[in-house]
This record gives structure tokens, C-alpha cells and sequence, in this order.
């Protein structure tokens, strides 16, 4: 696997030379005279100019795309998802947390830290109750039962496994195994992909 950082500062960062020794780092001045042959590209967001330089790094290159932020929020994290980003972390994360980013969204999946995936699954559940639900998918959802539509709400809403279970009367191993029907019947990889589909914003 191969990884390109593509930094948008001129500070250097040590760690990710650490995670990845034989990967290589671009500036982002540079976008558009490079090729982007990469297995995972890592972006290192400005301070400014953000979704221009999300879009030209999208249309550039299909590789899977982690989004760098030295300040991460929940908003911007939601904004760099929906442009197209496969993860999003701080940009100083330690080596073994950046292999593990890497692991996961080489399998196709979507990597946010837990806590800051615990609050914007929160927070779209809240901004969400407020507008009209989209019928879109309804269908799929009543492939599950009651109480996996329930198990899979709850989690939408940032619950952990273990509110979950204190909540609905059941254990823990009882709500992954919910969870592992869940993902199958939904084609879901993880929380955040079965969150964002309950709350209409994954196809």
C-alpha cells in the first residue's frame, strides 16, 4: 500500500514518515503538476480554501482519501465525508493510529475518531429530528425487526453498545451480534456508514 501525504503547510510532520516510511509528501502548491498515483491519499486541510482544495484533490485522483485538520471539528468533518473523504483525523495522530486509519479504509471503510464519531452521529440525529425524514431507502429498513430497527436508531443517535443495551433490557454480546445482522441486511461496513443510511444521508 502505497501513501501520498499532500501538505498544505510547510511544516513538516515526523509522524507520518514514522507510520509510513516509504511514503512520499507533496505540497498542495503542487496539485495539478503531480500525479496522484497513490494506494491512500492523506490531505493536509489550510487554514482557508478548504473545498476547492478537497474538489481538486477528488478530481484528481479515485484513491481513498483521509482528510488531515489541526483543529478537528465536527462540522468539518461532516463537510470533508460528504466531499467524497473515506476518514478524517487530527493531523499530529500518533503512527499507530494513522496504520490503523489506513487498515481500515483500505477495506472500504469510514474512520473518525470515536469520540468525535460519537457526537457528530449526535449531532446529525438532532439537526435531523428536525426536518423531513427522506423515504428514500425505506424499503431496506424494513428488512430489519423491530428490535434491530431500534438497536440501529440508537446507534444513529450515538449510543454506545453499552447505553444500548442498559437502554433496551439486553447485553452487550446481544447488541453486536444485532449489529453484525444489521450491517449485513444494510451492507454497511461500520457505525458511522449505518448511521449516516438511518439518518438518510448514505445511499
Amino acid at each position: 500500500m502505497t501513501h501520498l501525504f499532500i501538505n498544505s503547510s510547510v511544516a513538516p510532520v515526523s509522524t507520518w514518515r514514522e507510520a509510513f516510511p516509504d511514503s512520499r509528501e507533496i505540497s498542495a502548491a503542487f496539485l495539478g503538476q503531480e500525479t496522484l498515483a497513490a494506494g491512500i491519499l492523506w490531505l493536509r486541510l489550510p487554514a482557508q480554501g478548504v473545498e476547492l482544495l478537497l474538489r481538486q484533490v477528488r478530481e484528481a485522483s479515485p484513491a481513498p482519501l483521509v482528510v488531515l485538520s489541526d483543529q478537528p471539528c465536527e462540522s468539518q468533518a461532516a463537510a470533508c465525508l460528504a466531499a467524497g473523504a473515506s476518514g478524517y483525523c487530527n493531523t499530529h495522530a500518533a503512527p499507530a493510529v494513522l496504520q490503523q486509519i489506513a487498515a481500515v479504509v483500505a477495506q472500504g471503510g469510514l474512520w473518525l475518531g470515536a469520540d468525535l464519531l460519537q457526537r457528530l452521529m449526535g449531532s446529525a440525529a438532532t439537526l435531523l429530528a428536525r426536518q423531513q425524514p427522506r423515504a428514500t431507502g425505506a424499503e431496506e429498513l424494513d428488512a430489519l425487526t423491530e428490535r434491530e430497527l431500534e438497536v440501529a436508531r440508537l446507534v444513529a443517535a450515538g449510543a454506545s453498545n453499552r447505553e444500548i443495551a442498559s437502554r433496551l433490557g439486553i447485553t452487550e454480546r446481544t447488541v453486536k451480534a444485532h449489529l453484525g445482522t444489521i450491517f449485513s441486511k444494510l451492507q454497511v461496513r461500520d457505525r458511522l456508514q449505518l448511521s449516516l443510511k438511518i439518518n438518510g444521508l448514505w445511499p
